[in-house]
């Protein structure tokens, strides 16, 4: 996770992500880079055509000169250096003037090793969904979700929710370099979010394998949805990091997520890393 990718904008997650995006540079000496992103055009709702080109001219200008300022004062605070030729180091670099959209955001990703979004919510101060979306199904690569705050430490005891299926196969490559650094990794069986594969333990197995101190749990069904069961699970034994994939239940857009996917969106307090 050489390359970090922090797309920035105004929003009240903003901060908890670049503290996120640096201890995840901390841990792998890694370059971060960061760019101002906007709704894409079709999300603007305007009466007068007219209007909207001022309206997304204006925002974009302004837009760029905080989300700059946000990034370089909080990169400068911390003593964090500039980039410099050559292989990454622990380092930042703002290359990008003008505001890219979602679409942009979801291109350009494929070029680094990691995204590092702020967690949806539906108030305006809240990060926005369409990046997640964009990041996560259009880049091909991983994506750190950060809550409002975050613990000291990212990957220390990490929860992998294991579901059986391609997507959190995937998910699983991706966080290898930082599964293998951490002292504690649980692999999670909810009962009832199953897919038909291998087993938590089987899965675990192949960590281990891999240099990961990993063990398998079954978490029983009860009362409580698969995506409240993980959160409370990964509460209970004290994680930090959550490693979970995210997987269509359908071809339409708007029914991108499923269901444990969708409340764990909506509710985890702790850092997720995405991936599909």
């Amino acid at each position: 996770m050489k390359t970090i990718l922090i797309p920035t904008e105004d929003h009240d997650a903003m901060p908890a992500v670049l503290q996120a995006a640096r201890l995840m540079a901390r841990t792998f000496d890694s370059y971060m880079e960061g760019f101002a992103i906007r709704p894409a055009a079709g999300a603007y709702v305007t009466v007068e055509p007219v209007s909207s080109l001022a309206i997304s001219s204006e925002f974009d200008e302004e837009a760029a000169k905080q989300s700059r300022a946000l990034f370089e004062s909080t990169m400068e605070k911390h003593a964090v250096p500039r980039a410099q030729a050559g292989p990454a180091t622990y380092s930042w670099a703002w290359p990008r003037t003008e505001v890219g959209d979602d679409t942009y955001l979801g291109s350009y990703g494929r070029v680094f090793d990691l995204i590092v979004l702020g967690r949806p919510g539906r108030e305006p101060e809240n990060p926005r969904m369409p990046p997640l979306e964009s990041a996560l199904f259009e880049s091909g690569k991983p994506v750190l979700i950060v809550p409002r705050t975050v613990p000291k430490a990212i990957g220390r005891n990490v929860l992998v929710s294991w579901n059986g299926s391609t997507e959190q196969a995937h998910t699983n490559a991706f966080a290898l370099p930082l599964l293998r650094l951490a002292e504690k990794v649980t692999v999670l069986a909810a009962e009832g979010a199953m897919s038909p594969g291998p087993t938590a333990e089987q899965a675990a197995l192949h960590l281990r394998r891999n240099g990961v101190n990993a063990t398998a749990a079954t978490a029983p069904a009860g009362a409580r949805s698969p995506g409240e069961t993980i959160l409370d699970q990964a509460a209970s034994l004290g994680c930090d990091l959550l490693v979970k994939s995210a997987y269509t239940q359908s071809r339409l857009r708007q029914m991108i997520f499923g269901g444990a996917t969708r409340h764990i969106l909506a509710n985890a307090e702790l850092p997720v890393l995405m991936a599909h």
